[in-house]
Parts: C-alpha cells; sequence; structure tokens
C-alpha cells in the first residue's frame, strides 16, 4: 500500500515510509510534534471512515475522526461535467459508491498541494478519471500517474459558466473555481486556501502559511484581487466543513481585501 503522510495526508508513489515529506518540511506545513509518522490506506481504513454529508446545498467527502487537515470534498455538477473539487487521503467502498449513485464523477480538480491528499486512489476508484491541476505546482505532485493533467496560465474556461483562476499567493498555482451558474442562484466562487474563509463566515483571509501564521504580502493579495475582479458570486466554499460564507460572499470578499490591506499598509 502506497505511503500516506499523517500531518499533511498526501500520498505517496512508494510503498515504504520515505525519509521525508517534503510537503511538511516546506515552511507553508510542519511536521508533527511526534515526528515525521507514516500510514496507509489500510491504516487510515481501521480507524477512520468517509463522513458524507451535504455542506451548503452540495454533497461532500470527508473523513471521521478528522484526519491531517480535514479538508472535505465537493460534489459539483456543472455544465463541465461533474466534478469533485479537492480531495481526501481515504477512499472507502461507501465512499465511491455514494458518488456513483449521484451520477459519477468527470474529473477532479485540485486547489493547491496541501489537498492533493490521495488523488490518484480516488482516480483509479472512479474509473481513472483525469486530475486537473495548475502546473506551477507540478513539482509537489509525490505520486506522478498518467491521470494527472496540467494546466498553465492564469484562466481556463471549462464550459460557459465554470472557469478556473489561478490566484497563486499561497502556492503559485493556488486556484479558485468559480461557477457562475451554481449551486445557487448568484454562483459560487471555490477558493481552497487561496482565499480562506474565516471563523466569522463574514469575511476570508490571505496566508502564505495558515498553520505558521505568515501572511501574503501586499502584492500577492492584490495579485488575487485583481484575477478576481469582475466576477460575480454570492456564496464562498471554504475549505472543510461549514467554512463557508452562504449570501453576500463578493461584498465579504472585497470587504476582506481592503481591511487586509489595510493592515499590512498600516
Amino acid at each position: 500500500m502506497h505511503a500516506i503522510c499523517e500531518t499533511c495526508g498526501t500520498q505517496f508513489t512508494t510503498t515504504t515510509p520515505p525519509d521525508h515529506c517534503p510537503i511538511c518540511e516546506d515552511e507553508r506545513q510542519y511536521v508533527g510534534w511526534r515526528g515525521q509518522r507514516w500510514t496507509t490506506m489500510e491504516g487510515l481504513a481501521a480507524r477512520h471512515r468517509s463522513r458524507l454529508e451535504e455542506d451548503a446545498g452540495l454533497f461532500a467527502l470527508g473523513m471521521t475522526p478528522p484526519f491531517a487537515i480535514d479538508q472535505r470534498a465537493l460534489l459539483l455538477p456543472t455544465d463541465a461535467g461533474t466534478i469533485l473539487w479537492e480531495c481526501v487521503p481515504l477512499v472507502t467502498e461507501d465512499g465511491v459508491a455514494a458518488l456513483k449513485a449521484r451520477g459519477g464523477v468527470d474529473r477532479i480538480i485540485i486547489s493547491h498541494p496541501h489537498f492533493y491528499a490521495s488523488m490518484v486512489s480516488w482516480s483509479e476508484a472512479l474509473g481513472n478519471i483525469p486530475i486537473l491541476l495548475h502546473a506551477a505546482d507540478r513539482d509537489w505532485v509525490m505520486r506522478p500517474a498518467p491521470q494527472v493533467e496540467f494546466w498553465e496560465g492564469d484562466r481556463l474556461a471549462l464550459s460557459d459558466s465554470v472557469t478556473l483562476i489561478r490566484c497563486g499567493g499561497h502556492f503559485p498555482g493556488s486556484t479558485a473555481l468559480h461557477w457562475r451558474d451554481g449551486p445557487r442562484p448568484g454562483g459560487a466562487l471555490f477558493p481552497g486556501d487561496a482565499l480562506q474563509v474565516v471563523m466569522d463566515r463574514r469575511h476570508v483571509t490571505f496566508m502564505y502559511s495558515y498553520p505558521n501564521y505568515l501572511p501574503m504580502t501586499a502584492a500577492d493579495v492584490r495579485g488575487i484581487r485583481d484575477r478576481l475582479a469582475g466576477l460575480r458570486f454570492e456564496d464562498v466554499y471554504g475549505y472543510t466543513w461549514g467554512r463557508d460564507i452562504i449570501g453576500g460572499g463578493r461584498e465579504a470578499v472585497d470587504r476582506s481585501f481592503n481591511r487586509f490591506l489595510a493592515r499590512l499598509e498600516a
């Protein structure tokens, strides 16, 4: 079984535990306080199960009890096909069955390397579907596979209503997905950690490292603001359960740009 890092949840090509996890040793992440530790899919399945629930009107997939970063994936039934946005470390039969019962998945798209998780195992379980990542982050793929495809540039239109935006800042290829027509009227933004919904659920924040509290530079925040200019959305779906801004999302993001830059420039 492929090795999985217990701190970040990333699956590696090797079946023997590596000496290091480059993702955790990067300054944006951290090595767990007990040192570098590894598990496998079998090890995860012995202690965890899939969490299958709705989150703000979308079917969501996660793990219980929580593991590693505790992100959840969202199923987006768009005019660009059915997209699994983000990925989680544990693949289970009931998780795969739940996705197939909802029509299956056409493509996995992931915002940035901290959520690559067990993306290749999920692809295999769902019929070797493609995985779309930004090329700027290709060096962080710890389990390369033919299913992994890379896109380049600052924007990629997948359909009339679905567009990927390279935000940068957190990682060079940090990606947000804009769904103009859904899931509710007014559309939604799915920003991963490029913009993270904070605990008050009325703002987002902009960090180079979330666990180590390193803010993005003012230039990076302005760059994200410029790349998102002109996009309308009512809702912002954050990285984990319940971290969502439902209604007034565009205004919340604009307020957040202004207050964050004001603090940086004070």
